[in-house]
């Protein structure tokens, strides 16, 4: 308990501040909303409070999300829970933060309050307990990406599926899309453009306005900046991507502190051998092992093959980046901020900077933690 008192923050922190995962129907607290127009940037948690924090308790500091989608690890992961309104494809890669659960919680809960007596929504991967490569993905690796299925006419899907003509349910899933993108901290949407163009129209009979959808969409400007982007082999499901104030922007102070006591590995980054090279060159070259280099990719000789990357541990700790911002939320016209849904009522903080190279799904993994130069799905 002195652990958690001495951490000079903006208000107290403790374990028990953890919602209790075993209540899937429960409401989520409510973080401070980013109004339209505007960003948050919240107060950073003490170098020295977290020093002494991670000595004590480590398990105090609550879900962190370090690194970015596609290079990264989960520290202090909580499970996503059964409930009523959901079904869970695989418990063992469904960890997250508490911020991630909520906010896919919530959004779920909004489509049946908008439309009672939904079926239940598939949920799919999000993380492994420790983050990092998570089988087929590119990205899932710090608790911040989350694959959910489509509501469907035809009752409870059951698993992923395409739907077929007249099978989609066009008012349920633009509800829970909608509910990410006016009551949660969304980054990104990753979806099959056939799917797109359904709810796109729907929301269009709906009375959305045109131009709100048009920047949603990609429509109009940068497409790049889009919330809802297109992404092969997505015609299945969605997959959304997360700010989350409170477990990166921990994340990115505790970091070193975490690999100081040995709690999480070291920095890593990638190297494409050139023609010549050795596993003596790299050593030399990053200042590590080659035993190191070894195990970090699973070789049990020597040899190297020109043109193949390959992960080199790095002694050297990173230098912290920028505080985490969370950008403006991209409301409708006229429409007022809806709380946000985040187990943590201390969160405050959002966005990593390594996002930025990492908001586009369709790049190969990052190179270090926190330094991605392209997001996965």
């Amino acid at each position: 308990m002195c652990a958690v008192a001495c951490l000079a923050l903006s208000g107290p922190v403790a374990a028990t501040d953890q919602p209790d995962v075993e209540r899937p129907a429960a409401a989520p607290a409510a973080l401070p909303t980013p109004e339209s127009g505007t960003t948050q940037r919240g107060p950073r948690p003490d170098r020295d409070g977290l020093r002494l924090l991670i000595r004590l308790d480590p398990s105090a500091l609550g879900p962190l999300s370090i690194g970015s989608p596609d290079a990264g690890l989960l520290f202090n992961p909580r499970p996503m829970p059964e409930g009523p309104l959901w079904s869970i494809r695989n418990p063992a890669e469904t960890f997250g933060t508490t911020e991630t659960i909520a906010f896919v919680a919530e959004a779920i809960e909004a489509v049946e309050r908008r439309f009672p007596g939904s079926p239940r929504l598939v949920i799919g991967d999000i993380s492994r307990p420790d983050g990092g490569r998570l089988n087929r993905h590119a990205s899932h690796q710090v608790g911040r990406d989350v694959d959910l299925g489509f509501y469907f006419l035809t009752g409870e899907a059951g698993d992923f599926r395409r739907p077929g003509r007249g099978q989609l349910d066009a008012p349920r899933t633009w509800a829970l899309v909608r509910a990410f993108v006016t009551g949660t901290d969304v980054h990104r949407i990753f979806l099959d453009r056939s799917i797109q163009k359904r709810l796109y129209a729907h929301a269009l009979e709906l009375g959305e306005d045109r131009g709100w959808l048009d920047d949603l969409f990609g429509r109009r400007g940068n497409a790049r900046d889009a919330i809802i982007q297109h992404v092969r082999r997505h015609a299945d499901h969605l997959h959304v991507r997360f700010f989350n104030r409170r477990a990166q922007e921990w994340g990115r102070v505790a970091y070193p502190l975490l690999v100081q006591a040995g709690l999480v590995p070291g920095p890593t980054l990638t190297h494409r051998a050139r023609s010549g090279e050795t596993l003596s060159h790299l050593s030399r070259r990053y200042g590590t092992s080659t035993a190191a280099i070894r195990s970090a990719n699973g070789l049990r000789g020597s040899v190297i093959r020109a043109g193949h990357r390959y992960v080199i541990p790095v002694r050297r700790i990173p230098t912290e980046l920028e505080p985490v911002v969370v950008p403006a939320r991209r409301l409708p016209p006229g429409a007022a901020p809806t709380p946000a849904a985040a187990g943590d009522p201390q969160a405050d903080a959002g966005r990593d900077p390594a996002d930025e190279a990492a908001s586009h799904p369709d790049g190969e993994p990052g190179s270090a933690l926190g330094t991605s130069s392209a997001g996965g799905v």
